[in-house]
């Protein structure tokens, strides 16, 4: 495993990877999100540990950079645990974020996770269409009616566990552990926002992701809005 690991303390640098190195992994490090940018334009990764705030170029500038050009997973890393900033986290495109001071057992255990989810929808090959709507899971594409829709590498990784699934009531908690690759602990209000997300970016087929009181979510590409 190739890991970027992006923080201005270089302590955490250091024990992080130590022990992606102890795993047999490598790993580059950047001290501010401009480092991490340019890393990134430079090799690939398996998957990048992002700080939030570093001077230069913060952690969620960076991100937003980098997903112009790659869908390298990454890990946000940050002091701050507030839910706004997590959500945001979610929405410009990070796969999962760890709240300071943290375990670097559980970073590593969320690492494999995000790489292991990561690689399973490279080798899937499958397209589905449902209408004007085509989830190409070999190109990691999705089109409404012919115009390609803008989805984070989250709400993607969504909408392909939902297709898989057509027709199967999904509870929040097992999205949460399918989709994020974790057991999730905390509040599992964000399924319901990154259903809102992925919801407005399908426009009118928003209607096949069913809401099931009290329960979670069911794709039906044969349910009519409500």
């Amino acid at each position: 495993m190739r890991v970027l690991i992006v923080d201005d303390e270089e302590k955490i640098r250091a024990v992080l990877k130590e022990y992606i190195e102890f795993e047999g992994g490598t790993a580059d490090e950047a001290a501010d999100g401009m480092e991490a940018v340019r890393a990134c334009r430079e090799k690939d990764y398996d998957v990048v540990l992002m700080d939030v705030m570093m001077p230069r170029l913060d952690g969620f500038s960076a991100v937003k950079e980098i997903r112009k050009f790659k869908d390298t997973p990454v890990i946000m890393l940050s002091a701050r645990g507030e839910e706004y900033d997590k959500l945001f986290g979610f929405e410009i495109g990070s796969d999962d974020y760890v709240t300071k001071p943290f375990s670097p057992k559980e970073v590593m255990a969320r690492m494999h996770a995000v790489v292991k989810r990561a690689q399973g929808v490279r080798e899937k090959k499958e397209r589905y269409e449902f209408g004007g709507l085509c989830v190409d899971r070999s190109a990691r594409l999705v089109t409404v009616d012919g115009v390609r829709a803008e989805l984070t590498p989250k709400e993607y990784e969504l909408l392909f566990y939902f297709v898989e699934n057509e027709g199967i009531a999904l509870t929040r908690e097992q999205l949460l552990s399918k989709v994020w690759g974790y057991d999730f602990y905390g509040d599992d209000r964000t399924v319901d926002t990154h259903v809102k997300m992925l919801r407005g970016n399908l426009k009118e087929y928003r209607k096949y992701i069913v809401t099931l009181r009290g329960l979670g979510y069911k794709f039906d590409s044969k349910a009519e809005e409500n």
